[in-house]
């Protein structure tokens, strides 16, 4: 076994707590005795309980010493809702840490690594870095950014249309796809919607067939508070919250934002485009965002390169000349994305990719 094996072994368990970690990045961790042995594993299970490297260790026990920790991400050096982890893996012992990636947080960010260089432990960096650095591209991008890693997800027909017209809801998708769809939605902190799709389609935005644990954010685009206090989005606040995002003008008329709040809307005002209305967003810990539509926003959301991952669900139908066109038909080719993945769903066949790539 070599190193790329064993840090394989720590990326498949932090993919075990993809969808409930959030804002903390996901994490996996595994010890190895110097012939051979794996004593202890683990991974971050959840925001504000133990660390990766911590459940491992616990495992290990007096195992640890002189062992090798692989990590898909630098220990910790500060005391957040948890303490340090350097300061447990120095005193158990480990002789050698192999990480795959640097914390970009700044309140660790190859402080992890020095802490435990001054302690004598020796310390490698890259193993596995490629798929660590996938896992946690909305942990990336929140502390890089400032704002969540946004997912443009669309169901298009075979000529690249959204809906059959303006208006008109249309259902494209086969079973198959919506159940990928929603395996997807309860991992994301928050799903995301125009006005425009909130009126027509009329949606609950939750994910159904499949188990979530945390609450989830449903966001609404509505820059002229046109919600209907009445949708059915407003009937599933035991799901999660719902926010309505507005301009301050919208949100000065109380005969159109206190019955929004009567229901349990919270609405929030914005100053600037898109891009303002996402950093609002990042402040909240919100580190993923699913983007469902409609044309209008996703449109803006790829004018304004907010996007960073796209996924179109494209079904056999045909909607002709007077379908609404993905991206109002501005220039999309899936051959430019990055790390691009196609799978058949049924009659559907998933498209997917980076816009930029991990980083």
């Amino acid at each position: 076994m070599t190193d790329t094996d064993y840090m394989a072994r720590a990326l498949f368990h932090a993919a075990r707590g993809r969808g409930r970690t959030s804002p903390n990045p996901v994490v996996g961790a595994v010890i190895v005795t110097a012939d051979g042995v794996v004593v202890g594993q683990g991974y971050h299970a959840r925001a504000g309980e133990a660390h990766a490297e911590v459940h491992a260790l616990n495992m290990a026990s007096a195992r640890a010493r002189g062992a090798t920790l692989y990590c898909t991400l630098e220990p910790c050096s500060h005391t957040g809702r948890t303490g340090p982890c350097v300061e447990r893996i120095a005193a158990a012992g480990i002789a050698r840490v192999v990480a795959a990636v640097t914390d970009p947080n700044p309140l660790v960010s190859g402080r992890g690594f020095a802490f435990l260089e001054s302690r004598g432990i020796s310390v490698e960096v890259g193993v596995g870095g490629e798929g660590a650095a996938r896992l946690n591209q909305p942990f990336f991008t929140l502390v890089r950014e400032s704002r969540p890693f946004v997912t443009l997800k669309a169901a298009i027909s075979l000529d690249g249309c959204i809906a059959a017209g303006r208006g008109c809801r249309t259902r494209l998708t086969s079973a198959a796809a919506d159940r990928h769809a929603h395996r997807y939605r309860a991992e994301v902190d928050a799903v995301a919607v125009g006005v425009g799709t909130l009126i027509c389609d009329d949606p609950l935005l939750t994910p159904r067939g499949v188990f979530r644990e945390r609450a989830l954010l449903r966001v609404v685009f509505d820059r002229q508070l046109r919600t209907p206090p009445c949708c059915r989005l407003l009937s599933t606040l035991d799901a999660g919250p719902v926010m309505i995002v507005t301009s301050p003008e919208a949100a000065a008329r109380a005969d159109r934002r206190e019955p929004l709040e009567a229901r349990g809307a919270e609405i929030v005002v914005t100053r600037g485009g898109l891009r303002a209305a996402l950093a609002d967003l990042g402040e909240r810990g919100v580190a993923s965002l699913l983007l469902e539509g409609g044309a209008a926003l996703q449109q803006a959301a790829w004018h304004e390169q907010v996007v960073d991952f796209v996924r179109l669900y494209v079904t056999p139908h045909l909607l002709g000349a007077d379908g609404v066109r993905f991206l109002d038909g501005d220039p999309f080719s899936f051959a430019e994305l990055v790390e691009r993945r196609v799978e058949p769903l049924g009659v559907d066949v998933l498209m997917e990719g980076y816009v930029h790539g991990p980083r």
